[in-house]
């Protein structure tokens, strides 16, 4: 029954928090503090301080995190499975409705409408990353990491995976704070 419960308990604030994550909390200290009270407020409070400190979706590391606490590994799993199942059951829904209607002269239209929007997105992000790393690290090693990702990916067809560790590597020798 705990199972279940867990799964309840972050399940509806996927359904019922339009927004993403963030609108989402109120509804899980809402079920995890007030409907079930696995946690006192300020548990939760140090969960969400927890949960902002790491990156990646805040709503799914709660859920992973108290699932956890509240039923071990299995609550973890069910916690976090219920966070992202309404997105999941949404994605599947649409991918199988644009895949029953992807000869419609509709569904291509919209498809070709995207892909520039998305491109142009990309490329205000890209800038952004490229001002911000010079500001950071500067332009010198913003044009070393640059240059050097782009011919690794483009012309020594290096695996992605590959260049990010490089890159790891490279910030921690040359951009890490002498201690």
């Amino acid at each position: 029954m705990i199972y279940f419960d867990i799964f309840i308990a972050f399940f509806l604030p996927g359904i019922l928090g339009y927004g993403g994550g963030p609108a989402s909390i109120p509804l899980i200290q809402h079920e995890v503090v007030e409907n079930y009270g696995w946690m006192s407020n300020s548990e939760f409070s140090e969960v969400l301080a927890f949960g902002n400190a790491l990156p990646g979706p805040i709503a799914t590391k709660m859920a992973g995190y108290i699932g956890y606490e509240v039923g071990g590994m299995a609550g973890a799993l069910v916690g976090t499975f219920a966070t992202v199942a309404p997105s999941l059951f949404l994605m599947i829904i649409m991918l199988g409705f644009l895949m029953r209607h992807k000869d419609s002269p509709k569904v291509k239209n919209m498809s070709s409408l995207v892909r520039p929007v998305i491109a142009v997105l990309l490329g205000i992000i890209s800038f952004q990353f490229f001002d911000e790393a010079i500001l950071t690290a500067g332009f010198f090693h913003t044009i070393i990491v640059g240059a050097g990702t782009f011919f690794a990916l483009q012309k020594w067809k290096v695996h992605p995976a590959f260049v990010i560790a490089a890159g790891l590597l490279y910030g921690g020798l040359f951009l890490a704070p002498a201690s």
